[in-house]
């Protein structure tokens, strides 16, 4: 199967991602082909990246000086600390902002690195190699860097497109499936607020999709993609409907930063389990019908995820996660924002509530 190619169109940057497999083999070449020019570039790469696999980005980039570091990927080495090493290197090595940084990695690692281009002498050419489901999909696009804090996750960052994203879908089948799972998250959310006719086509092909059967892996990438290109041209620095794309997520940050980042829940299961608590928000404030409510998650169990609030917090827990919510960078007027459904491909956005009104529906569904 021919790679597949997407062009972003930003005010600030156009850029391609390219999706298939064996890419990072021909790296050099793609990148010659998006006119990224270079001499030197500096490897930030997930310390859980197959070696193989960087020994064929570093011999396809064997023209080049280039210079590693690799990074312990994780919510709680997501901060500014690990930034300050990536720049540190760029500043001992003489990097211009003529030079590169190669993000190799998840989600984590890509933010970190963006984030570190984006500060370095005011911009630093940026390629993202996303090497997990959920940083293909999602992650990858759109220019969100950032860092977490003991405030909340992604407090602090910017917006700053890459000048390349490379995803290759040979990189997926070093992963767990709990990990490609976590990636189903987001494909999910695309679906969700975006159009039914690929919700469907997720429930039909779930199986496939989960063991990276072509063409339906190629396929589930290219639509979330092509969902958040859509979105992310018309809003790219999230001042009006990119807001959609945070569905589920203010529930789901704050289950990750109640549980301290831990093992116990990573960031795609928080974002599905979020978007389950959103789906249930819709329907008891009466945004979405009993019939699609059911609908929705008659697919979910069928899928079995991991959407039973009960099997990770109690009442105990409920300051803790409103704590959170309320530190939200979406919020305003002291309200916690809330993207909420009407209907699948329907979101409904800008709707705040009190952390009283929060506290009662989260009551709720940890006794009901």
């Amino acid at each position: 199967m021919k790679p597949i190619r997407l062009a972003i169109k930003t005010p600030s940057k156009k850029y391609s991602i390219l999706i298939g497999r064996n890419l990072i083999s021909k790296s050099s070449n793609i990148i010659k082909k998006n006119s990224i020019n270079f001499n030197k570039c500096l490897l930030v790469i997930d310390k859980n990246v197959p070696n193989k696999m960087i020994q064929k980005v570093k011999k396809s980039l064997k023209n080049k000086i280039i210079f590693i570091y690799f990074f312990n990927a994780s919510e709680k080495n997501k901060n500014q600390t690990n930034t300050n090493k990536i720049l540190k290197i760029l500043l001992d090595k003489n990097f211009s902002r003529n030079d590169c940084l190669i993000a190799i990695g998840g989600g984590i690692t890509g933010d970190v690195s963006g984030f570190a281009a984006s500060t370095f002498k005011r911009g630093l050419r940026f390629i993202n190699i996303p090497t997990t489901l959920l940083s293909q999909v999602d992650s990858s696009i759109g220019g969100k860097t950032g860092v977490n804090t003991n405030h909340g996750k992604n407090l602090i960052g910017t917006f700053y497109q890459p000048d390349l994203v490379i995803a290759d879908i040979d990189f997926l089948k070093s992963i767990s499936k709990r990990e490609i799972i976590c990636g189903y998250g987001e494909i999910l959310k695309h679906s969700l607020i975006a159009s039914k006719n690929y919700y469907d086509f997720l429930n039909k092909n779930f199986d496939k999709i989960i063991n990276l059967k072509s063409p339906f892996i190629e396929k589930t990438i290219y639509e979330s993609c092509k969902i958040k290109k859509l979105v992310v041209e018309k809003d790219d620095k999230e001042k009006n409907i990119r807001k959609v794309l945070n569905f589920g997520h203010t529930f789901a940050h704050s289950y990750e930063a109640t549980l301290g980042y831990s093992k116990k829940m990573n960031h795609g299961e928080a974002v599905i389990l979020g978007i389950g608590t959103a789906l249930k928000f819709s329907l008891y404030n009466n945004f979405l019908s009993k019939i699609d409510y059911d609908y929705i998650f008659k697919n979910f169990n069928k899928s079995n995820l991991p959407i039973n609030i009960k099997k990770y917090f109690s009442l105990k827990d409920i300051t803790k996660i409103l704590s959170f919510m309320s530190k939200d960078k979406k919020n305003s007027s002291g309200k916690v924002n809330l993207i909420l459904l009407k209907k699948i491909g329907s979101p409904v956005i800008d709707k705040s509530y009190t952390k009283n009104y929060l506290k009662s529906f989260l009551k709720r569904i940890l006794i009901d």
